[in-house]
Formats: structure tokens, sequence, C-alpha cells
């Protein structure tokens, strides 16, 4: 008796699992992220000028404005409570998602060190937003700004690098190039202020490599 392997079903049937295994083949192709680059972010503005005090001191309107490091693009204030967004500007002050100002696992720090060798976010050191204040400290000299009273202006620290802790908890590291819109080389009192020109590095992997 000659057993026939040529049966209309059992192709289907196997053509099916070949096709099965081969989509499986490489389980982990989802798992495969670009090598992080450097984003510019150019005149986002954190709560521009829109009048003035009956004291002549100039006033916003008090919002933040709401940025996602992970996709790199403005979130709406409707999404404040949500995870969408990591970072948050108003003025000088910067927000994280998380602790206080957000449900995110977000945190901070700020360091001083050259932006392209820090290669790597540390598994220690980190702060959230919280009752004494923002993880990214406020005021000059303390976080990532100084400012020069007689002159009037906001001048990003040389060598200081903001280390974020996004609100999904991957990394980034952001570095303030302006506070002016523009960029002007030398800002002065009648520059455009609160508008943010600032670089950054994000690790999509979820590892704490930043190169």
């Amino acid at each position: 008796m000659r057993i026939s392997l040529y049966h209309p079903g059992l192709l289907m049937t196997a053509l099916l699992l070949l096709l099965g295994t081969g989509c499986d083949s490489d389980p982990a192709a989802e798992d495969i992220f670009p090598p992080p680059e450097v984003t510019l972010v150019e005149d986002l503005e954190a709560d521009p000028f829109v009048g003035f005090a009956p004291d002549g001191r100039p006033v916003g309107t008090g919002r933040f404005t709401f940025f996602n490091l992970r996709d790199n693009h403005m979130m709406a204030a409707a999404d404040s409570a949500s995870t969408d967004w990591d970072v948050a500007f108003r003025g000088t002050t910067i927000l994280i998602n998380g602790g206080t100002s957000g449900p995110g696992q977000g945190a901070a720090q700020v360091v001083d060190g050259v932006f392209e060798e820090i290669t790597e976010a540390p598994a220690d050191g980190w702060q959230v937003d919280g009752a004494q204040g923002p993880a990214i400290l406020d005021g000059s000299g303390n976080g990532w700004y100084n400012y020069n009273p007689a002159q009037m202006t906001v001048s990003p620290i040389p060598g200081r690098v903001i280390l974020i802790r996004t609100a999904d908890g991957r990394y980034a590291k952001v570095r303030v190039l302006s506070y002016y819109k523009g960029r002007p080389a030398t800002p002065s009192a009648d520059s455009e202020a609160r508008y943010y020109t600032f670089e950054y590095v994000f690790q999509a992997d979820g590892s704490r490599v930043l190169e």
C-alpha cells in the first residue's frame, strides 16, 4: 500500500503553520529602538508677557506650557492631569510630571557637566516636585539660570544640565540654550522673554544610557 503525503487539508495546515512561525520568528523586533539623538526645540512659549500690573511689573497669564519629551510636542492644558506630558514651563519655573505636579513617575536633578559628555543618567539623586518646591530649583543660581538685576536678563548657567525622568519612567537630559524669542546672542531688557530654546536627548529603550 502506497501512502500519499499530499492532502489539500494537510497542505493548507502546513502553510498556515509556516506563516505563523515566520510572523513570530523575531519576538523582540518591536523592542528595537533607534539610538537617541539630540532634538532641538525653539521658542517654546512659557507664559509670555501679556500686559503690565498697576505697579508696572510685566505679567503673563499664569499658565504652564506642557511638553512631551518622548514625542517632541506640546500638550494641551487639558492633559495636565495625565501622564502625557513630561515637563511644564512657566516663566523660569520648570515642573516635572511627578510628585505634587502630576500623576507620572517624573523626577529631575540638575547636574554640573558637559552636555555631550553626560552619557548615563544616575541611579539615584532624583527629586520630585513637592511642598518644598519644584525638583528643578527656581531662583537665580539655584537651578538652570542666573538673573542679572542690572540688565534684567535671565541667562542659562554654562555647564548646567537638567536630567529628567519622564512620566513613564524613562530618561532624558536637557540643556536650556536661551530664554528669549529668536535666541538673541546678547539678550537685553527689551528682548522678548519667556520663550525657551533647548536641546535634549531622550532614551526610548528605558535604559539610563543617554548617548
